[in-house]
């Protein structure tokens, strides 16, 4: 019997975790993730274009459920809290995940989802394009939180996962705040 589409992306996933438990990603192959899986390297390729594209499509649907949570009358720290622990769920993928810093890398691809992600929120809420000096602080304020929330995933922040998203939150910059508050998303 054939595995759905999904399925066989979920099975390539558990096999890379269970890789990871062995070796950092950066040594991980293919190879050994289709062993591992029990599986074929061109059923790999049909679903992925590398390890690190798994990786990341295994981290979308990962956030694609924190963010769920961050739906209508939900705030930016619940969203956050709810981020943070899905990822102390599955800490030893994202630590070996965010130890990478090849191209294709998941702290890339986590600036683009959450800068988007946000983007969305507030020019979906005031129907008008984000003027260019919000766009500035939003992305600074992306790439801060994701430097720091790699430092919390590596053990070099301490901290429960609601204490990460209060911080968080406290670090946003004041206009952006501001803004945040006044659509209710704060």
């Amino acid at each position: 019997m054939e595995r759905s589409h999904d399925n066989m992306k979920y099975c390539l996933a558990d096999a890379l975790k269970r890789c990871m438990k062995q070796a950092p990603l950066e040594k991980i192959t293919v190879s050994g993730i289709v062993e591992e899986c029990g599986t074929t390297r061109q059923t790999f390729y049909r679903h992925f274009k590398d390890k690190y594209d798994l990786v990341n499509w295994y981290f979308d649907k990962i956030l694609q459920e924190s963010f769920e949570h961050m739906g209508e009358g939900r705030t930016v720290y619940e969203g956050l809290v709810n981020k943070f622990h899905y990822i102390q769920e599955e800490r030893l993928f994202f630590k070996a995940a965010f130890k990478n810093d090849a191209q294709n890398n998941l702290r890339d691809h986590d600036f683009h989802l959450i800068l988007a992600f946000y983007t969305e929120r507030i020019e979906g809420k005031t129907g008008k394009k984000m003027p260019e000096h919000l766009r500035f602080l939003l992305e600074m304020y992306c790439q801060g939180s994701i430097y720091m929330t790699v430092q919390w995933v590596l053990g070099k922040i301490k901290g429960s996962p609601e204490e990460m998203a209060e911080s968080l939150v406290d670090a946003m910059p004041a206009e952006l705040g501001d803004v945040f508050r006044k659509l209710e998303l704060l």
